[in-house]
């Protein structure tokens, strides 16, 4: 850190470069600031690094050498060309000519670990974070400078005079520390405010009840819309009781403003829309399920419990749905799973109900898990019942839809669109990530792909 009273210590490098007002430049010049910040990051033997904006390299040079792949991201081509030059023949460093807004994300999930750091500008910060941790994310750790008071925002909690909307909304996904102050003596051109540097790490999966996120960020967008307003007159009219019994429920009163309840009560909130009063409690035991011997021929029926305890031979069926890009759509499990939870799987999957058919059970999963309804799918392949699948017969189905999804979340932790060759390099790198019975899918079908001349 810097003594006390003592001006900045001068960052090692030698580029002569006017900073540019139109990109929000300003730049660090001071290396104790610029070495403590990258240590905040971890990076020691991690696995991917991305620094956002290393500009004239100040915090590079304590990145390099450190994780086992960085990546620089550097829109500006006179800083992009100079970095280019300086680390040239380093196998472990990549440079990367892009706007960090319009950064595709989905490369990096084959890494298992990704770390993100970097001195924002002002002008973009907030654009480049949201686009780096809205989820999904493969971002598991994330150390920005930014400017103090959205820091501050971004940090607080409800006793803070900060506390509100956009701190709601980030800390519903992640854990934000707030770090330390960074004056603008540090940087060139001096800054006419205080800066600022957090980490944001992944929340704990479970440590919110599942809630819808959408409809979770519509409410919170609404009744942060205007601070002063009881927050009863600017939620959409409430269900189940009206906005008495929803006070009620969250135990405040009914004169209550937005910045007066916690994120767990607008969890809540967004759940009482939802129609959710129950406790969170994954699939039923108690659910039945057709067992089937050798030949995937029916011979009794068994409760789910039973079924996954004791190793039955059953039936189930996986989704793959593909846009108009040819991309597939993946869901994460949620952790109320009771099979393979918080691994990436097919787009809808599930068992068969008791003398249901497998294209039936096709139709209903993927309304069920992702909120559509198709007319029809097709069917791509057979799987055999091994421990691979969980001793399913699986049938594989794919249809064809590209509006949004709108996924349950007692199922579905997220989702997102990958290419084909994406999921294949992050199967061969992460087989971990995945549920087995998806591998198994992924295989057979991409067997079935044209191979290239």
């Amino acid at each position: 850190m810097p003594t006390p009273g003592r001006g900045p210590t001068p960052a090692n490098n030698h580029m002569s470069f006017i900073p540019k007002k139109s990109l929000g430049q300003n730049f660090l010049q001071d290396l104790e600031v610029a070495r403590w910040i990258a240590d905040q990051v971890a990076p020691d033997n991690a696995p991917f690094v991305v620094e956002i904006g290393p500009g004239q390299g100040a915090l590079t040079q304590f990145l390099v050498g450190r994780p086992k792949h960085l990546v620089l991201v550097e829109k500006d081509d006179l800083l992009a060309e100079e970095l280019t030059e300086k680390y040239d023949g380093r196998a472990d460093v990549e440079l990367r000519k892009q706007d960090a807004t319009r950064l595709d994300k989905r490369p990096w999930y084959r890494h298992g670990e990704v770390r993100v750091v970097g001195n924002l500008p002002y002008s973009v910060g907030g654009e480049i974070l949201r686009a780096l941790t809205t989820p999904p994310t493969p971002v598991t750790c994330a150390v920005f400078m930014l400017q103090k008071e959205v820091c501050q925002r971004l940090s607080a909690d409800i006793t803070s005079d900060s506390y509100g909307g956009l701190s709601i909304l980030v800390q519903a996904d992640w854990n934000v520390e707030f770090l330390r102050v960074v004056g603008p003596e540090v940087f060139n051109p001096r800054p006419r405010v205080d800066s600022a540097v957090i980490r944001l790490t992944p929340r704990k999966p479970g440590s919110l009840p599942v809630f819808d996120r959408p409809l979770f960020d519509r409410l919170v967008r609404a009744g942060f819309s205007q601070r002063r307003k009881q927050l009863k007159n600017l939620l959409p009219e409430v269900p189940q009781g009206g906005w008495e019994a929803l006070a009620s429920a969250l135990k405040t009163s009914l004169t209550v403003r937005a910045e007066e309840l916690t994120l767990r009560q607008w969890v809540d909130i967004a759940r009482w829309f939802e129609g959710r009063t129950d406790q969170d409690r994954g699939q039923k035991a108690s659910e039945m399920f057709d067992v089937v011997n050798d030949h995937n021929e029916v011979i009794d029926q068994k409760p789910r419990g039973e079924v996954h305890a004791t190793g039955l031979k059953h039936r189930a069926v996986h989704v793959f749905v593909i846009n108009k890009h040819g991309d597939v759509y993946l869901q994460k499990r949620s952790h109320l799973k009771d099979v393979n939870p918080l691994t990436w799987d097919s787009s809808a999957a599930g068992h068969l109900d008791v003398g249901e058919s497998y294209a039936a059970c096709a139709l209903r999963e993927a309304k069920e898990e992702l909120g559509i309804h198709l007319d029809s799918t097709t069917k791509s392949a057979d799987i055999p019942a091994t421990e691979r699948t969980g001793m399913e017969f699986v049938e594989l189905h794919t249809a064809h839809h590209n509006g949004p999804m709108h996924f349950a979340p007692d199922e579905i932790e997220c989702g997102e669109w990958f290419k084909p060759a994406v999921i294949t390099d992050w199967i061969n790198a992460q087989p971990q990530d995945f549920a087995t019975g998806f591998i198994e899918c992924w295989r057979a079908w991409e067997a079935q792909l044209p191979r290239e001349a």
